[in-house]
């Protein structure tokens, strides 16, 4: 069968690609179209429209964009008609995806949602759009069945997929082996900086996170570079640093051996977190957008980690309050405080288990969509 899939971000051709990898076991001989990045296309698919090329951050910068978001669009669907899938699965990026479920839906494709959109919150009417053009909706996050039972629609719960990644990488990668590798002393204390994967959140963020490294001397910082970000990118903002160091597309392996990170808001947050690394969640976007979100975001946290326990689990330092000077003191909490660590772990264990009753999302999804397509 033929299937064209839609990522938008980082996160997704990570979910993308594993997606693939399991559809490819159910139906060998799948041919996949796709928007999405490097791991889409290495696990088979055909990419078209990388996800650096898509990913527009806030209100203001989405209508500053919208030119080519429209021209985006209208490529989208010409090529789905070319391409004539039997099923167009969006994986996320609701501004864009959307619109294309309602195109794909007119034209009789069969249209699956993996990764429900955010609607919980904000602009939950938008359920009743999905009802009426998505066959499908594969949902990771545990309180969304019932979210989405109170507009009558019913969904598929599979898991968090990131629970099956993160723990295949455990299963083939060391601590003491990857600080080996590295040179870092096994008493030696990891920082991670996870600064984000568009350029427009990595020049909001990072600064601020290299002006709170600069108070620490005596630690070493450690810059999670995303594979889509060029080197020279990155070194603008971290060469003037003696104590930061930058590793691309080494994220995993840099939070298996962290012992506290500062992380841009997003998907990384909840890796973070899987990974047992305490961590600051931090989000500063244009004084326009955020008095937009102000008012459209209906949610009490902006992390994944906190809004699954639905509880303060991390800190999250927002706009005005993501200063140098709280991630410094956040920094001191998380490494010197014992009892702060403790309740961490154990917060994290729960949220662990909860997004590990769901089975495995990939295969779980694969199967749902196959099956589909099959009856």
């Amino acid at each position: 069968m033929k299937y064209y899939i839609i990522s938008g971000e980082a996160s997704g051709d990570l979910h993308g690609s594993r997606l693939i990898q399991a559809i490819r076991t159910k139906d060998p001989k799948a041919i996949i179209r796709a928007w999405g990045g490097d791991k889409m296309e290495q696990a088979g698919a055909t990419v078209v429209k990388h996800y650096r090329d898509l990913a527009f951050m806030g209100f203001a910068e989405v209508i500053a964009n919208l030119p080519t978001i429209l021209r985006n669009m209208r490529f989208c669907k010409q090529d789905i008609a070319a391409f004539h899938p039997d099923a167009v699965i969006l994986i996320d990026y609701p501004g864009f995806n959307i619109p294309i479920a309602k195109f794909a839906k007119a034209h009789r494709y069969s249209v699956i949602y993996y990764i429900s959109p955010q609607l919980w919150a904000w602009k939950e009417g938008r359920v009743h759009t999905l009802k009426r053009v998505v066959d499908r909706m594969l949902v990771i996050l545990p309180f969304e069945p019932s979210f989405y039972a109170k507009w009558g629609m019913k969904v598929d719960y599979v898991g968090h997929p990131l629970i099956e990644h993160i723990q295949e990488f455990r299963s083939h990668h060391q601590p003491s082996s990857i600080r080996s590798q590295w040179g870092i002393a096994p008493d030696k204390n990891v920082i991670a900086i996870l600064p984000g994967s568009r350029k427009q959140e990595i020049s909001a963020m990072l600064p601020i996170m290299m002006d709170a490294a600069a108070q620490h001397p005596e630690e070493t910082f450690y810059v999670a570079q995303a594979p889509g970000i060029e080197d020279a990118f990155i070194t603008r903002f971290t060469a003037a640093y003696h104590n930061v160091k930058v590793f691309k597309d080494k994220t995993y392996e840099l939070l298996c051996i962290a012992q506290a990170a500062w992380v841009t808001s997003g998907t990384a947050t909840l890796e973070t977190a899987l990974f047992n690394v305490p961590l600051v969640v931090c989000y500063k976007g244009s004084p326009l957008s955020y008095a937009i979100a102000k008012r459209v975001i209906k949610v009490k946290y902006i992390s994944l980690v906190n809004l699954i326990l639905d509880r303060p689990v991390v800190p999250e330092l927002i706009q005005d309050q993501l200063t140098a000077n709280r991630l410094s003191e956040e920094l001191h909490c998380m490494l010197h405080t014992s009892s702060y660590r403790e309740a961490f772990h154990q917060q994290i264990n729960e949220l662990d288990q909860l997004l590990q009753s769901g089975g495995k999302a990939s295969e779980k999804a694969a199967s749902i969509i196959f099956d589909t397509l099959a009856s």
